[in-house]
């Protein structure tokens, strides 16, 4: 009977020791962001610029980690491997890594096994020449290209929004894919610095980087619906109208955060505190002012706007998925 008696108190004693841990304020350790890239890039400065503000918001340690390779893969696998506990946030350039991974890279996640919180960080292509290049219009520089096949030459990171804007460009202006000197890149720095030293004519790029190579372009043409205030360059289906073609407006970066699908079904609270405190951080003016100071987005766009529009951006890719094969 003292046996009965001492394994119900040791089990009492568990029990007790059990339910605050269970019931513990989420987060009761520190949280991890795993950068899908290298250090220094564009998802990693506004991941370790966001950190900070976030730890203040969470009241908790935030810790960020990089996992780069295979076009986000890497990141992205290592966040799936992890519990579904809410400690581990992925933070990627979601468009369009996260759809070519899939389409071309033989990823085995879909874009429904992440939640996401946010696309904090949006940045539309920009299609410009080198400019001391002769070409002063989208327009006058396919021409060239369909007149004199294998004369001109552009740079391109592999796989992006730019890398297809290329491809449209070329199909529905009847350009065979082999009259233009396409070279592609695995990092845009590389991609931007092949135009700005003159070693190819044009890129098709993110906007926002090519900032600190703005001295060296000649823009010709914006990929949006309307006309941006930092490039004095037509949009790009007005660039188009004297050739009485257009292509698809394509969405160019979309950087944000997000968490495994699991952990919004599983711990709905948990989710939610995270979605709160990342809008907590990108509406506080005075962080607003920093990341606006440093370049990089501070967008509002949350949950539910944010999976549609990766799910928008996997429908595009996977409709012109034969156009990045050829």
């Amino acid at each position: 009977m003292k046996n009965v008696f001492q394994t119900i108190a040791l089990g009492f004693v568990a029990l007790l020791l059990f339910v605050p841990a269970a019931n513990a304020e989420y987060p009761e350790r520190p949280v991890t962001l795993v950068v899908g890239f290298g250090v220094g890039g564009s998802a990693d400065r506004m991941t370790r610029s966001t950190s900070s503000f976030l730890s203040d918001k969470l009241d908790q340690a935030v810790k960020v980690v990089n996992k780069k390779g295979a076009g986000t893969m890497l990141g992205a696998n290592y966040v799936l491997r992890q519990k579904d506990d809410g400690y581990t946030v992925f933070a990627s350039t979601f468009a369009p890594y996260m759809s070519n991974s899939i389409i071309h890279g033989g990823a085995k996640y879909k874009i429904e096994d992440f939640a996401f919180i946010n696309a904090q960080w949006f940045d539309f292509d920009l299609i410009a020449t080198n400019k001391d290049k002769p070409y002063s219009s989208l327009a006058e520089l396919l021409t060239e290209i369909k007149n004199n096949p294998g004369k001109i030459s552009a740079s391109v990171v592999q796989g992006s929004a730019g890398h297809l804007m290329v491809k449209l460009l070329l199909k529905n202006n009847n350009i065979p894919a082999e009259s233009l000197n396409l070279v592609t890149y695995n990092s845009g720095g590389k991609a931007r610095s092949a135009v700005a030293g003159g070693q190819v004519d044009f890129i098709a790029i993110s906007a926002e980087g090519c900032e600190s190579i703005r001295e060296f372009l000649k823009p010709l043409a914006v990929v949006l619906d309307e006309p941006s205030d930092n490039w004095d360059a037509p949009v790009v289906n007005e660039a188009l109208k004297p050739l009485g073609t257009t292509v698809p407006v394509l969405p160019g970066s979309i950087r944000g955060y997000a968490v495994k699908a699991e952990v919004k079904e599983k711990y709905p609270e948990r989710f939610a505190k995270l979605t709160a405190a990342f809008k907590e951080v990108v509406d506080d003016p005075d962080v607003k002012k920093f990341l606006k100071g440093n370049q990089i987005g501070s967008d509002w766009t949350g949950p539910e706007k944010t999976q549609e529009l990766m799910r928008q951006n996997f429908e595009a890719f996977s409709k012109y998925k034969d156009l990045m094969v050829q």
